[in-house]
């Protein structure tokens, strides 16, 4: 049987009761299938949700031929009604992200035709692969319009199209989908076909930032953070400026030339030593150390 999947319901549910079909002991471990969870199984470049089962913390969570199977230290009785808690400041931080990098790749394929070929959602950072390259200035701009996307508070909708009306509609899609295609579409931004988690409405990412990007199989690998991650490293990095401004004696806007001149006057001191050495060897008649 498979399992009902309430996240696809509501993504917001936090909390849900459930009862135990299945479990089974590997390697001191238990997998626990329910018959229905508000866990997402890690999947489509999103990690697996955490928290408990009855009080029981949830390691891994999977889904193999539609069933969904949780991961758990301690075993579970089948028949049994368990209480479900989803660790949710992670779960919501994991909608901020999804939604961000649809936002991102939908302008990227809007405005310059590349194709986001790979994503992944990892504990400290996103990274989306496109399959062309950009420019930082480029970039500037996506990010500028992404935000623009969130200050609109547009909404963010799942709609689950037939296969007639899929083949009208101009949606991204990494690969051929077997089967009901679930679309997430943010207006005005990206329509795509996902099986991930977002928010209801662009303004609760907060914010997006790309944090950097290189060359990666031809094309290029963006590194990216959206909502409360986004908002604690600009916070983070912001510090780090007051404080390199604090032992420069500038202000935080002049960080970045400070550091530049200070760097030329270091290259330019250590040139002065070494000629300084030189001429100390050359009037104590002793060879030049290297």
């Amino acid at each position: 049987m498979s399992t009902t999947r309430l996240f696809d319901q509501d993504a917001y549910l936090g909390e849900f009761e459930a009862t135990v079909e299945r479990s089974v002991c590997e390697g001191g471990m238990y997998r626990v299938l329910l018959d229905q969870t508000a866990f997402f199984p890690e999947g489509g470049g999103q990690p697996a949700d955490e928290g408990t089962l009855d009080g029981i913390f949830v390691t891994d969570v999977q889904e193999i031929d539609g069933e969904i199977w949780h991961t758990v230290e301690a075993p579970l009785e089948p028949g049994k009604t368990v209480v479900g808690k989803l660790d949710f400041e992670k779960r919501f931080s994991n909608m901020q992200n999804h939604c961000g990098e649809h936002i991102v790749s939908g302008i990227v394929h809007r405005i310059y035709g590349f194709n986001n070929v790979g994503f992944h959602m990892g504990s400290d950072v996103i990274t989306v692969d496109f399959d062309g390259v950009l420019t930082e200035e480029q970039l500037y701009d996506v990010e500028q319009e992404a935000n623009e996307a969130v200050l609109r508070n547009v909404p963010v909708t799942i709609s689950y199209p037939s296969k007639e009306e899929l083949e009208t509609m101009d949606y991204r899609s990494k690969k051929e989908i077997e089967g009901q295609v679930r679309i997430v579409t943010i207006e005005g931004c990206d329509s795509c076909a996902c099986c991930g988690t977002h928010v209801a409405k662009t303004g609760e990412i907060r914010l997006i930032k790309i944090l950097s990007a290189q060359k990666y199989k031809g094309g290029v690998r963006v590194t990216m953070l959206s909502g409360e991650k986004a908002y604690a490293d600009y916070c983070l990095k912001h510090i780090n400026t007051l404080g390199i401004a604090r032992l420069l004696s500038v202000k935080p806007e002049e960080a970045g030339d400070a550091v530049v001149r200070l760097k030329q006057k270091n290259i330019e001191m250590k040139k002065e030593i070494k000629q300084l050495k030189k001429e100390l060897y050359a009037l104590q008649g002793a060879p030049e150390r290297k």
